[in-house]
Formats: C-alpha cells, structure tokens, sequence
C-alpha cells in the first residue's frame, strides 16, 4: 500500500469501530408497553362497535413490529389478538389470526418499510391490512353462512391512514423530546 501524504502507512489495526448506538433510536420500554397497554384499554370500549371504526391496537402493535421487533412480535399480536376475542365473545382465534398474520407482515417488509417516510409506508401497509381483513372476512362468512358485505374495507383503509399519525405520536415526538432535554447532543 502505498504511503499518505504525512508519511504514514495505513494498517487495518490502526482503524476503530463506529459508535453505531447514534444511529439506532430505541424506544423506552415504558413508551412501546405502556402506548400497547393504553390503546389495548381503548380497544375495550363500545366505540369499536361503529362498523367504520379502525383497529387502533392493530396499528399500535403493527408500528412496534416494524420500529421494536425485539420488544413486541408475532407472539405480542397473536395473544392481544386473544384478548380481543374474548373481549368480543367472537369466534376464539379470529383477531389472533389477523393480528398474527398482519404481524408476520409487517415484519416481513420491515427493510423496505425502514426505507420510506410514514405516508409511503401507510401506502404499503394498506395492502397487508386488506388480505388479512380478507381472510378474516371470509371466515366470518363461512361461519355465518352468508356473505358478510364489503363493510370491512373502509376500517382496514382507515386503519392505514391514521398510520403518519401513530408515527407522530409515538416515534417521532418521544424522540423529538428526548433529544430536546439531552440538549441536542449529536
């Protein structure tokens, strides 16, 4: 290798490690379970009853898969899904399996959704909402016997749309705060 202009050979010895733990914003264990805990309380009462009304603890839990995948999983969407339905007294597994697969998802497109802001990402969660409302809306019907209506497009598409919100609230104001009391350190 030839030398530098200071005279000085360069060696892989003389290199060090990049602090990476600048790059990785990690969120309070208190933010991720209590933001889950409270939209899961939310979830509890009768304004889900409105056949327009999104899945906000399927938004919630979907936003920690993508930006927390260590911290809230597939296991984390399948048992709030649980709890879902026993809270309904629906058919025991058909929240579980929506929450479980939508998950699944979300932690499949995780690379390319880490790419893109929150409205290109709401723009492909879309679809990932839509096939598991598919699946659930088929099995609903094949347990009621008849065809449950296409109702259920507008809740998963609403359900989409307030995703550039939860990411206000929940990824980027934390930050923001955080980063404004630590005096804005880089």
């Amino acid at each position: 290798m030839a030398p530098r202009g200071n005279g000085s050979k360069s060696s892989l010895s003389a290199l060090t490690p990049i602090d990476t733990r600048s790059f990785v914003r990690s969120s309070s264990l208190l933010l991720v379970w209590g933001s889950i805990f409270i939209v899961w309380l939310a979830s509890l009462a009768s304004w889900r009853t409105w056949p327009y009304a999104p899945d906000i603890l399927l938004l919630v839990l979907l936003f920690w898969c993508l930006h927390e995948p260590r911290r809230v999983g597939l296991f984390t969407a399948f048992f709030f899904g649980l709890l879902m339905d026993v809270h309904d007294a629906g058919p025991l597994g058909g929240h579980a399996l929506v929450y479980g697969l939508a998950a699944y998802g979300v932690v499949t497109l995780s690379r390319r959704l880490q790419r893109f802001n929150s409205v290109v990402q709401a723009i492909h969660i879309l679809p990932v909402l839509l096939i598991v409302q598919t699946v659930y809306i088929m099995i609903s019907s094949w347990l009621a016997g008849h065809w449950l209506g296409w109702a259920w497009l507008v809740p998963a598409a609403f359900t989409a749309a307030l995703w550039p919100v939860a990411d206000i609230l929940l990824y980027y104001l934390p930050h923001r705060l955080h980063e404004e009391l630590d005096g804005g350190s880089a």
